[in-house]
């Protein structure tokens, strides 16, 4: 087990929301089609000018309140993101710091995994905290809206922006990370794609290469090998395990995965339908959500599972302490 306790959430979605009619008006398909493949009512736009580092460090102010920690507290920030964040480089992780207000008390830096990024920064975050080096900010911020265009309406009309929080520290007994499995399969063909432009010379825009029902088996079938492979590890039964959360990039995916994990929907958290798919800020938005709507209790086992391009896939299962 690693020992790391789960001090405090947060989760926004930066802008308006924006109805899946709306969209659908402006790229001229039928919005029940739309609503019933997707499960998707609304999604945030966020504004012009809003810079990833300003909305991920709202996201890290209120897991922070959450903790009743202050900023400078801090010993490591891991800012997560799939769209390149605010520069190339340095890393946007150090505006993060700066806008908290923090110079030189704490290391900051981004990590990019795809959808799968909140559970790759997850796992560093919590070895860090094991081994002397907490707390650990972690923060997933994902402008997707910024990578689409209404002439490419297949991510158009699914992605959306949003950011999620979490503070890790120092375990109390019997809590902590009671299993992980992480991989990534790079010989699948590519399904999800944003180009580097500097490579390209040209705008790049993300882009779905693969059919939905091909994306759809894949992810699947990677989603469940993570989740045997994470319930082996610790020796516990899926029956046995009080809440789980999965990647949502649709609605009718996740449905598929608790179909196929044999659970009922009230063992979940459904954020998809109102936020969209928003990438690796899918998983710590659901734990957001979670730990604030639902009663979690002391040695109840959260299990949360991941999908993204790559194929990168996972599953991290986690007690809650007293």
């Amino acid at each position: 087990m690693i020992p790391v306790r789960i001090l405090g959430t947060a989760s926004l979605q930066p802008g308006p929301p924006v109805t899946t009619e709306a969209l659908c008006a402006r790229v001229g398909r039928d919005a029940q089609e739309v609503l019933r493949k997707t499960g998707i009512l609304t999604r945030h736009f966020a504004p012009p000018g809003m810079t990833t580092a300003a909305v991920a460090a709202q996201a890290l102010r209120g897991a922070l309140e959450a903790a009743g920690l202050e900023a400078r507290a801090l010993r490591r920030i891991l800012c997560v993101t799939s769209m390149g964040g605010d520069v190339t480089t340095p890393a946007t992780a150090n505006r993060v710091a700066a806008a908290l207000g923090l110079a030189g008390s704490c290391d900051a830096m981004d990590l990019s995994n795809a959808c799968m990024g909140f559970l790759s920064a997850f796992d560093v975050g919590a070895r860090s905290v094991a081994t002397g080096l907490g707390p650990v900010g972690i923060v997933s911020v994902e402008l997707l809206s910024r990578t689409t265009t209404p002439e490419d309406p297949r991510p158009y009309l699914v992605l959306g922006d949003a950011a999620a929080a979490a503070i890790l520290g120092a375990a109390r007994p019997g809590e902590g990370v009671l299993g992980v499995a992480l991989g990534n399969d790079g010989t699948l063909p590519p399904d999800v794609v944003l180009e580097n432009p500097h490579a390209t010379g040209k705008p790049e825009r993300m882009r779905f290469l693969t059919p939905n029902k091909a994306m759809t088996r894949v992810a699947l079938e990677a989603l469940m090998r993570a989740a045997r492979s994470v319930l082996d590890e610790a020796r516990v039964a899926l029956g046995d395990v009080e809440w789980v959360l999965t990647h949502q990039p649709n609605g009718r995916m996740l449905d598929a995965v608790m179909d196929a994990l044999g659970l009922h929907a009230e063992r979940g958290v459904r954020v998809v339908d109102t936020v969209g798919s928003v990438g690796s800020a899918s998983l710590p938005t659901a734990l957001d959500r979670l730990l604030r709507t639902r009663p979690v209790k002391a040695g109840d086992r959260i299990l949360m599972v991941g999908v993204g391009a790559g194929v990168a896939h996972g599953a991290v299962l986690y007690r809650v302490g007293g």
